[in-house]
């Protein structure tokens, strides 16, 4: 007796996505929402701590250490210890996020600081600048290029994280990732994780692109 033949399961499908597409582009547009958030928020914190760590010396290890241990608790152990405290979703998901990009983003700003010339802060003071008006009009200007870096690293990072929420319920496209996997349908699966690589990719691209708009002086000179 033949054995029923096997239903289809391509890796690639169309007729998913124009199926789904409203489902598909909901969780997109959460993942993409998500991500946005968790990063300005993330800036918002980094820049004036990595900004006092770097004017208060003694403070900038345990600040990063501080910072490097946060990072270093597993996404789903983390999740598990908020959500009894900030509940099932959006905002313990947002929490974790911004935990994990505050390192990548600190120490970019500290490395950026402490990586201006010596000469141009030398300069400034002989000027008559003061603490406040050195850091915020000469050194932080000349962090930016580290600042952008570490922006588009730590963005990337938090794209790929993302996806981990769905262990409370609020995870974009890990809940396309996860339903494909319970369902072992290998289309919705493909399909969630080419969208989180393009996304990343369009990010890493835009960041890039304000980085050049705002850091001309740092273009690599063509060659004549």
């Amino acid at each position: 007796m033949l054995s029923a033949a096997q239903p289809d399961n391509p890796w690639f499908s169309w007729e998913y996505l124009q199926r789904n597409a409203e489902d598909v582009l909901g969780f997109l547009a959460q993942h993409a929402s998500l991500t946005v958030q968790a990063v300005v928020i993330a800036t918002l914190v980094a820049l004036p701590l990595g900004a006092w760590a770097h004017v208060r010396r003694r403070w900038a290890g345990p600040v990063l250490g501080v910072a490097g241990v946060l990072y270093t608790i597993p996404s789903l152990a983390l999740f598990a210890v908020l959500a009894p405290y900030t509940g099932i979703g959006r905002t313990t998901v947002l929490i974790g996020l911004v935990v994990y990009a505050l390192l990548v983003l600190t120490r970019n700003v500290v490395v950026g600081l402490e990586g201006v010339d010596p000469a141009v802060r030398d300069a400034a003071r002989g000027m008559g600048y003061g603490r406040a008006r050195l850091l915020l009009t000469v050194e932080l200007p000349n962090a930016l290029p580290s600042i952008v870096a570490g922006l588009r690293l730590a963005t990337v990072t938090t794209v790929a994280l993302v996806t981990v929420g769905v262990v409370v319920g609020y995870g974009g496209l890990g809940q396309l990732m996860f339903r494909g996997f319970r369902s072992n349908y290998h289309a919705e699966i493909m399909t969630a994780t080419v969208l989180c690589l393009l996304l990343a990719l369009v990010c890493d691209l835009v960041l890039a692109g304000l980085g050049r708009l705002v850091t001309p002086w740092a273009r690599t000179a063509r060659p004549v």
